[in-house]
């Protein structure tokens, strides 16, 4: 018989399809290469083999497995097919549900298609893909008041066993956002399952970028960058990283008729943003005020791109912007690629503006895009500080070209943010 020990340290050798590993009465622990454990059980029924899935382990623990085939054992001294039994009682507790309205997969999707108006489309794209590929297959044909918290677990720490930390945390969230649509229509008072689950997985501390924040070290960067011997369109578009220190993705799909170097503003549309589907509908555009270095490099690279739709064109299709790791290849090719991240220029600047310069961190957030609130919870307008944003993005401009001409560097006195 096995022990708990023997069920946790269970592995399949390398090279098998699976490993089995017998306990009693016919039950066994079968273990995939994936390390995936289920609980089954062998019989007999008119002279043929059959075998009865118990459930996944740790999800259905050892004790809790032979108490299933125990059960599985009585029927079958009634002359009942175990297998038989199972669906015809699935069937049954659909039908009590309400003719599988209330299967895991029917809510799910209503969940879904209420939700996905107020999302941006990837947001939606991703969270309809992590449905259909981790919670459907395991939960969608049950019904929802039959599924246990282990069990839930189990599918998620599945998830967590291919590597996917981050995804797993998403996944327990939609999870969660589920369970709560659907308690309110429940014929019996339900517990959201997915409580107390969050500690039970892998902690998840979302994602940094790497950035730097030493003057010594962004001097080397800038000299760097500045001596990049690829591309024009990537060599300028990885100068304008740090000046302008907008999001990765709005710098890349820059667009010539957003552009207006007279008066040396950048304006993104508001569809651009990073923003909820409603505000990015009625929001407003998010103005960024160009250094007289931007400037320039935008008036040299203009020849070259200004007569198609976008600033920094693909190399082979001039129809799209480049990739995102365009810039990213650039500075792994300058040896800093693993100091300091495109989106990382952000917080770099975020945090240099601040520490070094001395400069107002409400301004420097209105021109992050940053949604900052004032102490009674209003947002504050952006357009409040457009001119104080040109003057900061113009010292912040020539303090980089400071660094890297190497001038020394003087500490100002630290005021928190």
């Amino acid at each position: 018989m096995l022990t708990n020990v023997q069920c946790k340290n269970a592995s399949c050798p390398p090279g098998e399809k699976r490993a089995r590993f017998a306990d009693s009465g016919g039950m066994y622990l079968e273990v995939s290469p994936t390390g995936s454990k289920r609980w089954f059980m062998k019989f007999r029924i008119n002279g043929k083999e059959s075998r009865l899935a118990i459930g996944s382990y740790p999800a259905v623990s050892l004790v809790d497995a032979r108490m299933a085939r125990d059960q599985a054992k009585a029927q079958r001294r009634e002359g009942l097919d175990p297998v038989a039994t199972r669906k015809a009682v699935r069937a049954e507790l659909a039908m009590r549900s309400g003719d599988q309205g209330d299967t895991f997969k029917v809510v799910a999707l209503d969940w879904f298609d209420r939700q996905k108006s107020e999302w941006s489309l990837s947001h939606a794209e991703r969270s309809k893909r992590q449905l259909e590929r981790d919670l459907l297959p395991s939960l969608g044909d049950r019904p929802m008041a039959t599924i246990k918290p282990m069990e839930l677990l189990a599918v998620i720490q599945k998830v967590e066993q291919r590597g996917a930390v981050e995804t797993a945390d998403r996944v327990l969230m939609l999870a969660r956002q589920i369970w709560e649509y659907w308690l309110p229509t429940a014929e019996r008072p339900q517990r959201n399952i997915t409580e107390g689950l969050k500690a039970r997985l892998l902690p998840y501390r979302g994602k940094s970028f790497a950035a730097i924040v030493d003057p010594l070290r962004m001097g080397a960067l800038m000299r760097a960058i500045r001596g990049y011997k690829g591309g024009k369109i990537v060599r300028t578009a990885l100068q304008l990283a740090p000046l302008l220190y907008q999001r990765p993705g709005n710098l890349r799909m820059m667009e010539w008729a957003e552009l207006d170097l007279d008066a040396a503003t950048w304006t993104i549309p508001s569809l651009k943003m990073k923003r909820t589907k409603a505000e990015k509908e009625q929001g407003e555009s998010h103005v960024v005020p160009l250094p007289r270095q931007a400037v320039a490099l935008l008036r040299e690279l203009h020849p070259l791109t200004g007569r198609g739709q976008y600033v920094f064109p693909g190399e082979r299709n001039h129809e799209r912007p480049i990739s995102d790791n365009s810039v990213r290849s650039a500075l792994y090719a300058l040896d800093f690629g693993k100091e300091q991240t495109w989106h990382g220029f952000r917080a770099s600047a975020r945090t240099m503006m601040v520490d070094q310069l001395n400069l107002d961190p409400n301004a420097i957030e209105a021109n992050l895009a940053h949604a900052v609130k004032d102490a009674n919870g209003r947002s504050y307008n952006r357009t409040h500080y457009l001119k104080q944003r040109f003057e900061q993005i113009q010292t912040w401009a020539d303090y980089l070209d400071k660094l890297a001409v190497g001038a020394e560097v003087i500490q100002m006195p630290h005021r928190a943010a």
